[in-house]
């Protein structure tokens, strides 16, 4: 059979949601692109970008950098030591939440010593908003169940957009680090890294903000967010959380989504390493580090 013929790009606004149902070898990437100045960097083409799997140039199969419709889900830490700043994390979580498009969907998710999905994926901002507002600080940190949690629920929309190709995120708020879960930290990685789910990851330093505890924490969320191609932002004060989720969803907004066919043949189930460079100078692109290849 002959192959799809590589789509061609229509007017801004009018391409059409890529159905990814070719097999496990299609790779669909969300690539952010920024310049020296850590602006994004929005007006590239196809032709400016160059993809690598483990140093082997790939062919895009496909492109847009129209928006994609986002599930994301919101991941607020509870735990006791958060009671002094629960107030203002509830007053940007809502802002947040606001940026959303209409066609977006959105959970959230609060985690003390134990985990509560306060509202599954809606598009209704006043059920997301009402949501955020219930939470209360109380309890330990279960950040490694939260997430683990989190992803579990996004593969089930995922299994469901079987038409619609979502882009899916999380962003998590904590401040400190993990002391009650029972899924450890590798286990939690490993699903990540074996999901299309980029983590953005949020560490506001609490009273013991020079503590080892901390510093395990800063490592642990670093890890979530480099390997997911998300970001991970460590604010002095809480007073900082409304910038930097208006980054978050400045860089949602600004991604470029693309996909290539593998040209590894081979079925291993092997970690494969993905590199994005772009042709204009000074300018950085990111995504997910990799994936797993095939195994049948």
């Amino acid at each position: 059979a002959q192959p799809p013929a590589t789509p061609a790009q229509p007017p801004a606004g009018q391409q059409p949601v890529p159905t990814f149902k070719g097999g496990i070898d299609v790779v669909s990437l969300n690539v952010t692109v920024t310049d020296g100045g850590k602006t994004f960097v929005r007006d590239l083409d196809r032709g400016d970008f160059a993809v690598f799997e483990d140093g082997v140039k790939q062919e895009l199969t496909y492109f847009t950098k129209a928006q994609l419709p986002i599930a994301l889900s919101l991941l607020i830490d509870t735990s006791a030591s958060m009671e002094d700043k629960i107030r203002t994390a509830q007053e940007a979580a809502t802002g947040f939440v606001k940026r959303l498009r209409p066609n977006d969907l959105g959970q959230v998710i609060d985690f003390d010593n134990r985990v509560t999905i306060l509202q599954n994926f809606t598009a209704n901002q006043e059920l997301l908003d009402g949501a955020i507002r219930k939470t209360v600080a109380n309890g330990s940190t279960s950040l490694h169940n939260a997430i683990y949690i989190s992803l579990k629920e996004l593969k089930k929309v995922r299994a469901k957009d079987t038409e619609d190709v979502r882009r899916q995120a999380i962003v998590v708020l904590s401040d400190g680090e993990d002391t009650s879960s029972l899924v450890p930290f590798e286990e939690v990685l490993e699903l990540a890294k074996r999901s299309e789910v980029a983590i953005y990851t949020i560490a506001i330093r609490g009273r013991d903000g020079g503590s080892r505890g901390f510093n395990e924490a800063e490592f642990v969320l670093k890890q979530f967010a480099q390997e997911t191609g998300g970001r991970s932002f460590f604010p002095a004060a809480a007073s900082e959380l409304d910038g930097i989720y208006a980054q978050i969803g400045d860089e949602l907004a600004s991604q470029y989504t693309m996909a290539y066919e593998s040209r590894n043949p081979r079925r291993d189930g092997r970690w494969r390493r993905i590199v994005v460079r772009t042709t204009r100078p000074n300018t950085v692109a990111r995504t997910k580090q990799g994936y797993y290849g095939p195994t049948s």
